[in-house]
């Protein structure tokens, strides 16, 4: 038989590889259209409309009502534009384009169109923007200054709309409305909240609630970012600060593991407002209730000078000099396991690898998280055990989810958006196994006792199969479900299915299956630096001293250690943690501190300054480092660069930005898993019974804000009227 020779055959097959390519371009190709944007050509796919070609050629055409994440409305009628040799001006957000089209957007006809359509938006509109919050970002403002007129023909009198009551958190002037419509659609399709919607038609329309009540969602604060103009705004930043007076801080929320993208506005020291900063992979472009309007607590119940308990027992102020003198004194009288400590769950990673060396030179090993987390089988030894393996955006390519002992809504607001996106996008089929909790989504409710988990992991139940046989199925166990007593059996039940749905032949080898939703945000990063999860070895080996680090979750109380336990409590808000202390070092807040934070799925960010710790308070890692100069074993860095490098060389994926660091060694886990000897419990597995009225308070600075305090009674009450009997 007939051989080329190697040469020949290696350059036969490049020319194959390059007729594959040229033929897989000419295809990609085939399937564009070409259409025409202000006479400039450009090739796009079929189907996309008028508004997003423009845009693909850097042409910005105007609009209310559209939105790039909500579905299309097409009730403005801003982003009108002329299509050469179509007669009407036609809508561009609801327009597909079509082959040879000549989209002109600046065309005589256009503009008069525009104005035309501002020109009625303006008729009702009141004159409001000299005490109007929304002044100075509002995009009615900015598009009836480019695309407006400079006078109205209309003579009649303007219409007025009474004011909804939505809440405390939402501030409602309707008069301003101009019924665009993205509210009620981020409510239905994002909140999956069907609350808002219109009542009666042309002049009468009115955007609302059916009755009055509360808008009783944990997102309801992203449609103040929504609305084009002042309908809806913030009711706690009401005449509180214009936008152009304020300096404005990227950050990272540490109010629960998600790690949301956010924007701190500042003015004069003090925060004024939090906003979202979107990122695709994480919160997209929305953020909590929690998180958007809880900063009030920031300056309520804070530690702003170091305090010491005198000899009648009570805690009084003094100076650094004295406090870390005393507390350096009590470490050189201990040494090994007569020290421990407790770190809590807003902890930067910095301060964590500060009071791990600090502990390390004073010959202890005994540091715990308050979160508890199995140590049976691979335990936290395999950070595939521990993380959101499969992403926060990984979701949205599932097709089957399994959630275990868990309540996304109110543990992970954002990672429950991503779930409700793919069940209403998707198809994603849920199953919930646990005490039945209130999603914005159906699900399969499978039952209560976590004896399901083996039975599905040995193939028994009925959803086994479904489960195996799909193509990118997760399993999601909340971090509560661990804390039971069995908690190492459920974990190992949860890998066995795991492992068995991803040596399946419908999985691809890069996905990953097994996930653990965190709720605190310095859990992972914890874990990462080597941390103990729970406290179970204080309460064995009580410490003759105990350092809590920011710990305020009443994991441990004075009643679990020896009457002359020295505990020294460091953090930003006098809560649980701060009245049973000795010594009280204030600490600073996440939104005073550079810090680097990891969140549930393993990715580290950065949290910048933006206002300076209030009194005395320093940022946590400094003191801890001014005490071990004090205490004889001075740590090695001086400096923020210098920490860094030190996470850097503990563990070196906390430093690397934005990236997430792959977790894998599922197989060896999964035999790890085997070895637990322990028993799943008959007790029925409770998800977190976190209801919205929990929600709004689970940490110190939500605990200490006026404005969480006010929701919760909102929903009491609310709650308290639907009980009534009718009178009727």
């Amino acid at each position: 038989m007939f051989r080329l020779p190697a040469i020949h055959r290696t350059l036969a097959s490049a020319t194959q590889a390059t007729k594959s390519n040229v033929r897989t371009a000419a295809t990609a190709a085939s399937n564009h259209i070409e259409i025409f944007v202000d006479g400039k050509p450009v090739m796009v796919e079929p189907g996309t409309t008028v508004l997003q070609a423009c845009e693909k050629m850097g042409m910005q055409i105007p609009r209310f009502c559209y939105h790039e994440r909500l579905s299309v409305a097409g009730n403005c009628r801003m982003c009108l534009v002329e299509i050469e040799k179509v007669p009407k001006p036609v809508a561009a957000c609801a327009m597909p384009v079509m082959k040879g089209w000549n989209i002109l957007t600046n065309s005589e006809k256009a503009r008069k169109a525009r104005e035309g359509v501002m020109e009625f938006l303006l008729a009702n509109h009141p004159l409001d923007c000299p005490i109007c919050d929304q002044a100075g970002e509002c995009d009615l403002q900015d598009q009836s200054m480019m695309f407006g007129s400079d006078r109205s023909r209309f003579m009649e009198g303007k219409r007025a709309v009474e004011d909804k009551n939505i809440g405390p958190l939402v501030k409602t002037i309707m008069t301003r409305c101009i019924q665009c419509t993205r509210c009620i659609r981020f409510a239905s399709e994002i909140a999956g909240v069907d609350d808002l919607g219109t009542t009666g038609r042309g002049n009468n329309m009115e955007v609302g609630t059916y009755v009055e009540k509360m808008f009783m969602s944990e997102l309801s604060g992203n449609i103040i970012d929504l609305c084009p103009v002042g309908a809806l705004t913030s009711k706690p930043y009401a005449f509180t600060a214009r936008p152009w007076e304020t300096r404005k801080i990227e950050s990272i929320d540490v109010l629960d593991a998600v790690g949301s993208n956010i924007v701190v506005s500042t003015r004069g020291g003090e925060v004024m407002r939090i906003l979202p900063k979107v990122h695709d992979d994480i919160n997209e472009e929305w953020i909590s209730d929690k998180t958007r309007f809880s900063y009030d607590g920031l300056k309520r119940q804070r530690l702003t000078q170091p305090m010491i308990r005198n000899e009648e027992g009570h805690l009084v102020y003094t100076s650094w000099e004295d406090v870390l003198t005393r507390v350096a004194g009590v470490l050189q009288g201990v040494q090994g396991n007569d020290i421990a400590a407790v770190a809590g769950g807003q902890v930067d990673a910095e301060a964590l690898v500060a009071l791990k060396d600090l502990l390390n030179r004073l010959n202890s090993d005994t540091l715990c998280t308050e979160e508890v987390f199995p140590n049976s089988g691979a335990g936290s030894d395999l950070r595939s055990n521990y993380l959101l393996n499969s992403r926060i955006a990984g979701v949205e390519e599932a097709d089957v989810l399994l959630l275990v002992g868990t309540n996304p809504r109110y543990e992970a607001p954002l990672f429950n958006t991503r779930i409700r996106k793919s069940w209403l996008n998707n198809d994603l089929q849920v199953a919930v196994i646990g005490s039945p909790v209130d999603l914005t989504y159906t699900y399969d409710h499978l039952g209560e006792s976590p004896q399901i988990l083996k039975d599905i992991a040995s193939g028994k139940h009925p959803f086994s199969k479904t489960f195996n046989q799909a193509k990118k199925p997760m399993v999601v166990v909340g971090s509560s479900a661990l804390q039971r007593k069995d908690g190492a059996a459920i974990h190992a039940a949860v890998s066995a299915i795991a492992y068995n749905a991803r040596t399946s032949s419908g999985v691809s080898g890069e996905w990953k299956v097994l996930n653990l939703l965190h709720r605190v945000a310095s859990q992972v990063a914890a874990l990462d630096l080597g941390y103990k999860p729970g406290v179970d070895a204080l309460r064995k080996n009580p410490p003759k001293v105990l350092f809590l680090l920011g710990a305020d979750a009443g994991c441990i109380t004075r009643q679990d250690l020896p009457k002359d336990c020295f505990i020294i409590y460091q953090g930003h808000h006098g809560d649980i943690g701060a009245p049973m202390a000795d010594v009280i070092l204030p600490g600073a807040a996440y939104t005073e501190k550079a810090a680097t934070y990891v969140n549930t799925e393993g990715r580290a960010q950065r949290a910048f300054v933006a206002v300076t710790p209030p009194g005395m308070a320093r940022e946590d890692w400094r003191i801890i480092r001014a005490i071990s100069e004090l205490a004889g074993v001075t740590l090695p860095y001086d400096d923020h660069d210098e920490v860094r490098k030190r996470l850097q060389e503990v563990s070196p994926n906390l430093v690397r930005y934005n990236d997430v660091e792959e977790a894998n060694y599922f197989k060896q886990a999964a035999e790890l898993s085997k070895l637990v000897n322990q028993q799943i419990l008959a007790d029925p597995l409770v998800a977190s019974q976190l209801t919205i009225k929990d929600f709004y308070m689970t940490d110190p600075i939500s605990r200490a804000s006026q404005t969480m305090a006010k929701c919760v009674k909102a929903v009491t009450e609310g709650a308290q009227a639907v009980d009534e009997p009718s009178i009727c």
